[in-house]
């Protein structure tokens, strides 16, 4: 019994934010009776599904040779940055911060690995860069899904609002670029070849099937299945390299902010704080640093119509906390996997929080002006 409660104490002092979590999941549901409904299965199956293709990628050294590619061609470590960085901002335009940074984070890992520097700030400034490009479109995020939907609101009017933060962003992330040192790495290049072209090629389909799901152009389910059965017939051992814990952080979430968003205190007090534009403004800033930015769109729409204030709020309200955007758990978890949790904590919040202000103070601007 010793063995297995001090087994457990050591994951759970490892495994921080998933402790976090799952304590307060815990404590809200039993002041109000959690709900299946909360938890959010369709991206529950796509992070399922892209790890297991990510798996698939690094297996056959596809992000090796991927990464090669990139330090053949940039060896100054400043240049690197900006490119991967600038991947995850316009890619995340289209296929959801969630995939952009599962998809390029641990290609960012191997290129750190082959060029031996510690990826840090640059594995932040992409969590950013996925978190701002994001909010450019509607299906950048799900909270700007949710909110095009649910007001119905006109795709022009959108762009109108969304570029300010996309062009603020991109300013903004070119600043911070340049504080990524301007050296030239100096590396040994084996040559890397990938190990199964037929693999490679039926898990980059099965890529294309998955984005397709984000689309909705194929049910979600369909693409969880098949994921499943391609690796069940193509390597089953590929199960067992999963991040199980983030997918239970996941869960964890939901149930929380499920419960939260239904207590009636928190309804009595979104009526009083909701009464005007500022109040509009930052209570989707600060409730997205508590709740996350998704579910604290749902819940600010439930109280009124200032669609434009909340949009803008609750992307901003993406930066801060590791929670403000669930996101960002992404990159944490795949970063700590081979560095130190807490410094990467410690330096996110330093960005993430400086971000915060000067975003949260600019647009405080446009609160004021008719959209």
């Amino acid at each position: 019994m010793k063995y297995f409660f001090n087994k457990a104490m050591t994951m759970m002092k490892a495994e921080m934010v998933f402790s976090i979590t799952f304590a307060l999941s815990i404590v809200t549901s039993i002041i109000i009776s959690p709900k299946l409904s909360y938890i959010d299965f369709p991206v529950l199956m796509l992070l399922f599904n892209l790890m297991i293709v990510i798996a698939a990628f690094e297996n056959v050294q596809l992000l090796d040779k991927i990464a090669i590619g990139i330090l053949r061609k940039n060896k100054n470590l400043r240049m690197i940055s900006g490119i991967l960085i600038s991947l995850c901002f316009v890619f995340s335009m289209f296929i959801t911060n969630d995939v952009a940074l599962i998809t390029f984070v641990p290609l960012t890992m191997i290129i750190a690995k082959k060029a031996k520097f510690d990826p840090i700030k640059i594995v932040i400034l992409e969590t950013l860069a996925a978190n701002i490009g994001s909010s450019f479109t509607p299906m950048g995020n799900p909270q700007n899904l949710y909110l095009f939907s649910f007001f119905n609101i006109n795709i022009l009017t959108f762009f109108k609002i969304t570029i300010l933060i996309a062009v603020a962003g991109m300013l903004w992330l070119f600043i911070l670029n340049n504080r990524v040192e301007d050296s030239e790495l100096e590396f040994e290049l084996d040559k890397i070849e990938v190990r199964n072209k037929k693999v490679a090629i039926i898990y980059c389909i099965l890529f294309i099937f998955i984005l397709l799901s984000v689309f909705n152009v194929i049910d979600y389910r369909v693409a969880f299945i098949a994921t499943i059965i391609v690796t069940l017939i193509i390597k089953r051992s590929l199960f067992k390299e999963l991040d199980y814990v983030l997918l239970l952080t996941f869960v964890c979430f939901f149930i929380s902010i499920g419960n939260i968003s239904n207590m009636k205190s928190i309804n009595e007090i979104m009526k009083i704080l909701l009464s005007n534009n500022i109040g509009v403004y930052f209570s989707a800033i600060f409730f997205s640093q508590l709740i996350s930015n998704v579910p604290c769109a749902i819940l600010l729409s439930k109280f009124t119509t200032s669609w434009q204030v909340i949009l803008i709020g609750v992307n901003v309200g993406g930066m801060g906390t590791i929670i403000a955007s669930l996101a960002s758990l992404i990159s944490y978890k795949i970063y700590i996997k081979e560095y130190d949790g807490k410094k990467y904590l410690s330096k996110f919040t330093k960005y993430n929080f400086g971000s915060l202000l000067v975003f949260g103070a600019l647009f405080l601007v446009f609160v004021f002006l008719p959209i």
